[in-house]
């Protein structure tokens, strides 16, 4: 089963929560045990899986890859967002997450978050359950 959804982002960084949207989709497949497989079909956005308890820790994420990987730094990329495409190289485009007993199987603080690094914009979610 393929599904896809839609998310509009409304800032450059964000870490939007997509749990319930995959839970949505996985109840839908009546699939009991399975694989859950997200990926994001954009250069300048991931997907990770981190805690939920805390909002202060996406912030904390944000700030750090900030650091990390600043908006300006004399990159050659003429379209001004390389900064975006290398956070999302490093977040990764995918995420597998176990199904069992027709539920995502993830720890007691894990959530799912597309992450937004060239906002805003509307992205698109794929998600493949087997």
């Amino acid at each position: 089963m393929l599904r896809d959804f839609s998310i509009r982002t409304l800032s450059r960084t964000e870490f939007y929560d997509i749990t319930s949207e995959l839970r949505n989709i996985v109840k839908e497949s009546n699939v009991k045990d399975g694989i859950c497989t997200v990926f994001i079909p954009h250069t300048t956005a991931g997907v990770t899986i981190n805690e939920n308890a805390d909002p202060d820790v996406k912030k904390d994420i944000e700030k750090e890859m900030d650091k990390i990987v600043p908006w300006e730094d004399n990159y050659r990329h003429f379209e001004g967002n390389s900064a975006a495409h290398i956070k999302a190289s490093m977040f990764g485009f995918s995420e597998t997450i176990i199904i069992n007993n027709g539920e995502l199987l993830l720890g007691t603080w894990q959530n799912i978050y597309f992450c937004e690094f060239d906002g805003p914009r509307t992205r698109k979610v794929y998600v493949k359950i087997v």
